[in-house]
């Protein structure tokens, strides 16, 4: 929340207010309020590990008072990467940038998390300060040392701009699941206090859901079942190797945004799947499958993600949050996500908002750091 939003638009009703700031208790973990800081990508890790810019970054949250705070997506394998710049933890020698992170905003006496992903058929694009574009095959080659593929379940294109996937073999899943497993012992060398699985926008796990992109006739593919096979073994290896006494969140895309694609139904059932393989907490967002999502009614606006995650709550009886334009509202407004039947957590719209500079045209000069991006609101472009 900024300064200048008032406090009219908390106190709707004290119910209201008492629930978004009542304590939360996830296996071992309690809460001490149900605002959670969203992942966010930031594009500023050095060879796949966490700098300054992270500490500072997630620390601001921390000191805020959050009530959890999660990492940006952060990369189980070189090829998994969304950008040159991402954290990883593919590798031993990113665990300790991680932890210096981790212990940080804990000494505030806030539990973190970290949000394990592998971006797929959507890998290797640019910051969205420099326009936030696929990357050509060629780019992806000479931008740094590690490899770097884009994969998926078919030999499908994410949109126009991404070249073709290779489709992953057998052996080639095995290894993503194997993968995911590691980078989870990782995260608990780490010392984080929860983990969270990305099978949202379009990412490699969502794109083995859609049947948009998912054309395989072998086990992983065909109806929802096999198509739900892949999110299934990788939260079950996750859940091998994660304490028992910590929780497991899966961001989820409640419909992928392309017609005739994955629907809040879909959803549903993989809510209560993912349940039976340990997961605790279904974080509830949508689209970003293909370039179709830019088409899709949706009707957004504040709190838009609330009514899938509140469906799925009350179908399965999971435990959800919404992610998004959850700023409170104003009083005469639709309530909030909280109370019967609604979403157990907010991620405030405001708090991922705090990374723009919000400015007119002109008043920066180059000395700043802030540049403009076409038809985007103005970001921190970091000199080089």
């Amino acid at each position: 929340m900024t300064s200048s939003e008032s406090s009219s638009e908390i106190n709707e009703t004290d119910g209201d207010a008492s629930k978004l700031f009542s304590p939360l208790t996830l296996r071992d973990l309690t809460l001490r309020n149900r605002i959670v800081i969203s992942p966010m990508c930031q594009h500023a890790a050095e060879d796949g590990k966490a700098t300054d810019w992270h500490l500072v970054h997630l620390g601001k949250f921390a000191l805020g008072g959050a009530g959890l705070v999660f990492t940006e997506s952060t990369a189980v394998s070189p090829h998994g990467r969304i950008g040159v710049s991402d954290l990883g933890l593919w590798r031993d020698d990113q665990i300790a940038p991680l932890k210096r992170v981790a212990d940080f905003v804990q000494a505030q006496g806030v539990p973190i998390g970290v949000q394990l992903a592998h971006a797929g058929r959507k890998a290797g694009s640019q910051a969205l300060w420099d326009g936030g574009r696929a990357l050509a095959p060629e780019q992806m080659r000479l931008a740094d040392d590690s490899p770097w593929r884009r994969l998926g379940p078919s030999a499908l294109a994410a949109g126009p701009e991404w070249s073709v996937p290779d489709a992953l073999t057998l052996d080639d899943i095995k290894t993503i699941v194997d993968e995911f497993g590691t980078a989870t012992r990782r995260a608990q060398a780490a010392g984080f206090d929860a983990i969270e699985l990305h099978f949202g926008h379009g990412y490699l796990i969502a794109s083995f859901l859609s049947p948009i992109s998912n054309h395989r006739t072998d086990g992983y593919g065909g109806d929802r079942q096999r198509r739900m096979r892949l999110a299934r073994e990788v939260a079950l290896r996750v859940g091998e190797e994660w304490p028992a006494a910590k929780p497991l969140f899966c961001r989820i895309s409640a419909v992928d945004g392309a017609e005739g694609g994955w629907s809040v139904d879909d959803s549903t059932d993989l809510a209560r799947e993912l349940s039976r393989c340990g997961v605790d907490v279904i974080d509830v967002s949508s689209g970003g499958l293909t370039e179709e999502t830019r088409r899709l009614t949706v009707p957004r606006g504040l709190g838009f993600q609330v009514d899938f995650a509140r469906r799925i709550k009350q179908e399965t009886g999971v435990t959800t949050q919404a992610v998004g334009m959850n700023r409170r509202r104003r009083p005469g407004r639709t309530n909030p996500p909280f109370g019967s039947g609604r979403p157990d957590r907010d991620r405030p719209r405001g708090t991922e908002r705090s990374v723009l500079a919000a400015a007119g045209a002109g008043r920066f000069g180059a000395s700043t750091g802030l540049r403009r991006v076409a038809g985007a609101p103005w970001r921190l472009a970091r000199q080089t």
